[in-house]
């Protein structure tokens, strides 16, 4: 019988997950990675409901107290990205650094076992003429986690199982009932696992970063209002600037020297040019997916955040796991320490964080 190591968040998906995998006949370990304390479903109330699955499955639950790594690479890697004008991007990071490479190297340490499975949305295919793992888009593309998950080694996806990446939500939701499983009905989680924890992601920065009052002013340099902190903004933010105006204002740029958040209306988005263009951005720390990296530009579908949908692009590639994405057309809110993510229709061909303009 074959083992694998299952990442149980406590959460509806990756409960399903375990119980396919348990009858097809795997020898499943349920396996919680404790990040932290507080509320949301990588916390005590998930411990307890991923126990729970675990034992109405007959299997073992093993938690892994990680809570110093989560610090490191996810909490102060947050807080450092904030405080300097960039939104970054935790989810694809906690994936690598803090979720599946941990779990790999526990399953191989502790059970002598190759195989891990989470409830991820995505789906992986081994192509023999190329000799890699290729990661594809989800059957459902609502759901479709692939994204996030760009940063995985050959060696990560060469372990990983994703048994939704065929399946809708309406489909676990319903085998979850049929398994009678104790999450069928728990709600989905909104947020980031820290913005559950905390609230809100202000209060989250709150905590770690002290009130610094600067202007918010207009492309001119005109003052329209007042802020606490450039941490409390992103590119492309429209709701929350306290400012009246006759048409929806937005941030277009995050000035960390000077303090200041610089907004404007839709037209002024399209004007500013003070570092830079949105017709294009470099990408930095690539990973090249399902695909080597090629050595001349090639045609592909970016997409810049997780809700926006993909655009052409010319990737061209650089030195020092960096490219250049020169778009089709001109895009909105390119927001530095974000993911861009590029594919040919379904399969992710690589990813890296968007730099500073």
């Amino acid at each position: 019988m074959k083992k694998v190591v299952v990442g149980l968040s406590g959460g509806v998906d990756s409960s399903v997950a375990a119980a396919i995998l348990h009858n097809q006949g795997y020898d499943v370990i349920g396996l919680t990675l404790w990040l932290m304390k507080g509320k949301g479903q990588c916390c005590s109330e998930g411990m307890i409901d991923a126990a729970q699955i675990c034992e109405q499955l007959g299997v073992p639950h093993e938690v892994v107290d990680i809570r110093d790594v989560f610090q490191t690479e996810i909490v102060d890697f947050l807080v450092t990205g904030y405080s300097v004008g960039i939104t970054p991007l935790p989810c694809s990071q906690c994936n690598k650094t803090v979720k599946f490479g941990p779990m790999v190297k526990y399953a191989r340490e502790q059970w002598e076992c190759n195989s891990i499975a989470t409830g991820h949305y995505a789906k992986i295919r081994y192509d023999e003429t190329t000799g890699r793992y290729q990661l594809l888009r989800a059957v459902d593309r609502n759901k479709d986690q692939s994204y996030f998950l760009y940063d995985l080694s050959q060696d990560l996806l060469s372990c990983s199982i994703f048994p939704l990446g065929e399946l809708n939500k309406t489909d676990t939701r319903r085998m979850a009932a049929e398994y009678n499983l104790k999450t069928a009905d728990k709600p989905e989680s909104q947020d980031l696992c820290l913005v559950e924890s905390n609230g809100s992601m202000r209060a989250f920065l709150d905590k770690y970063l002290a009130p610094k009052p600067g202007d918010i002013v207009d492309t001119t340099g005109k003052v329209l209002g007042q802020h606490d902190g450039i941490h409390h903004y992103t590119i492309g933010q429209r709701k929350g600037l306290g400012i009246a105006a006759a048409e929806p204002l937005y941030v277009i740029e995050l000035d960390a020297a000077n303090n200041k958040v610089i907004v404007g209306d839709s037209e002024a988005r399209r004007r500013h040019r003070t570092k830079g263009t949105e017709s294009e951005c470099t990408v930095n720390r690539v990973n090249w997916v399902s695909i080597t990296e090629p050595s001349t530009p090639i045609r592909a579908e970016v997409q810049i955040r997780y809700r926006s949908a993909p655009v052409p692009v010319t990737v061209i590639p650089l030195e020092n796991d960096r490219v250049r994405l020169v778009f089709d057309e001109f895009q909105f809110s390119i927001t530095p320490g974000q993911a861009a993510v590029w594919y040919k229709g379904d399969k992710v061909l690589g990813g890296g964080i968007i730099e500073q303009f």
